[in-house]
């Protein structure tokens, strides 16, 4: 037992360390929520994580992301976290991916080497075909729901897809979800209803950009991690997308 791990063996037991070491986790987005997941799941001892981004460090991550300091300002997201996980743990391999997963590219990625999924983006479309490409491999995945605008962490919860409410992004993915004849997504969501930014930001000709704080989006990450981690551990127990 390895002094580092030791107290995570005590709770996990060996057998369990053991799966985790010899793990591969796909963490896709490395912002605000998947930032703290890659972070949890280092930590927790996972072996291998593959952590996909095309986004680079700015000023206005500063407020929520942990990857995100002044000497960091303008550097490849992917690069920072990657150089963050060797000092947290060298024997950890990381691959990274300096891209945004879109449905164009998303043959590029070859879902069966993964164990697990953690979609941490936040485009409709690059999240449905997270989805139907998790099913297709018979990997599971669990998807973070909205987060922005909202200011109460306590809120969050883990459920399938099809239990939501309250969420808008959670409404239109149980639709798009339904038609493509997906039975069943592990979610992590709020039923917080989001509030009302004091000002609107429009972030080129995209839509508003939302409100976040620094307690939201990190709590999401860390439970997103935790599911994770248990479902590796005890893989019967996981909630697939099949």
């Amino acid at each position: 037992m390895s002094e580092q791990l030791v107290r995570t063996e005590l709770l996990l037991g060996k057998e369990g360390a053991d799966r985790l070491l010899n793990s591969r986790v796909a963490v896709f987005g490395v912002g605000g929520v998947g930032g703290f997941a890659i972070e949890a799941l280092a930590r927790s001892g996972v072996g291998t994580l593959d952590i996909i981004d095309n986004d680079q460090v700015c000023e206005s991550n500063l407020n929520r992301q942990i990857i995100a300091l002044h000497s960091t300002i303008g550097m490849n997201k992917v690069d920072v976290m990657k150089e963050r996980i060797a000092d947290i743990n060298p024997e950890i391999r990381v691959n990274v991916h300096r891209c945004f997963y879109l449905p164009e590219n998303a043959d590029s990625f070859d879902f069966t080497l993964y164990d697990y999924i953690i979609d941490a983006i936040d485009t409709v479309t690059g999240k449905i075909q997270l989805v139907m490409q998790a099913q297709a491999a018979g990997t599971p995945i669990i998807s973070c729901m909205g987060a922005g605008n909202k200011l109460d962490p306590a809120r969050f919860e883990v459920a399938d897809i099809y239990k939501t409410s309250v969420c808008p992004l959670a409404k239109v993915m149980r639709k798009e979800l339904k038609a493509r004849g997906v039975k069943s997504l592990k979610v992590v969501y709020s039923r917080e209803e989001a509030s009302k930014p004091a000002q609107t930001i429009a972030e080129g000709n995209r839509r508003a950009i939302p409100g976040s704080i620094a307690f939201v989006p990190s709590v999401a990450g860390l439970i997103l991690a935790g599911e994770v981690v248990k479902d590796l551990v005890n893989p019967s127990k996981t909630i697939s997308s099949k």
